[in-house]
């Protein structure tokens, strides 16, 4: 099998998984990173979540690797040498990595969260701001991730327009909410559906990106 094509799985199974995460997340009733819920709300239910939350990050480390393999796909059909626009392929390539290392600090900090909560609630409050503006500054590297790779596949004719004006759309929406990550630190976030349609554009444009993949 081509790397295109497992680029074009990888960039589906990151999404169906993510997908399938937040909804386990969501039934359970286990808390979510960024959540707009009070400081006291959020150490109940993380103390209450207990060996729950594991069971759904097991899967997290499926989706990085998905990622990673889709990004390294388009870097392959993008950018062939040179700092030309396909050049733009290798910022989408950065984005995607810090975008995964980042979220590995967030998701290793709800368990830390869940132990605090449960042992020793005067670290809870620390731990809860520092989870939520890390969330928050992640949406950074998903925007510099679109904006580089939108580029450089608008710059080789691969992507139609609707495609690349999804891209820059969902960068613009989540660079916005990114930088209003450090208001957000005590929970509450006034702009939190800019970075959720900005999210949902991502996700969108990952489908879209991955079927051009297994045809080529």
């Amino acid at each position: 099998m081509s790397l295109t094509s497992v680029a074009g799985l990888g960039g589906i199974g990151f999404v169906l998984l993510a997908v399938a995460i937040n909804v386990i997340y969501v039934r359970a009733r286990l808390p979510l990173p960024g959540a707009t819920k009070s400081l006291g709300t959020a150490a109940d239910e993380f103390a209450a979540a207990g060996d729950a939350l594991k069971r759904p990050s097991v899967l997290v480390p499926a989706t990085w690797l998905g990622l990673t393999l889709f990004a390294a796909g388009l870097v392959a059909v993008l950018w062939n040498g040179g700092s030309g626009a396909g050049a733009w392929a290798l910022v989408g390539l950065g984005g995607v990595l810090m975008q995964n290392a980042t979220f590995a600090c967030v998701e290793a900090l709800r368990f830390g969260l869940a132990a605090a909560a449960a042992h020793h609630r005067g670290s809870v409050a620390g731990l809860w701001g520092l989870s939520n503006v890390l969330f928050g500054f992640n949406q950074l590297f998903l925007a510099t991730a679109l904006l580089g790779f939108t580029v450089a596949g608008a710059g080789a004719g691969l992507i139609p327009g609707w495609h690349a004006i999804l891209g820059y759309l969902s960068a613009a929406l989540l660079f916005v909410s990114s930088c209003a990550s450090p208001y957000n630190v005590d929970g509450t976030n006034r702009i939190a559906l800019a970075g959720l349609i900005g999210w949902l554009g991502w996700i969108t444009w990952i489908v879209g990106y991955s079927v051009i993949l297994l045809g080529l």
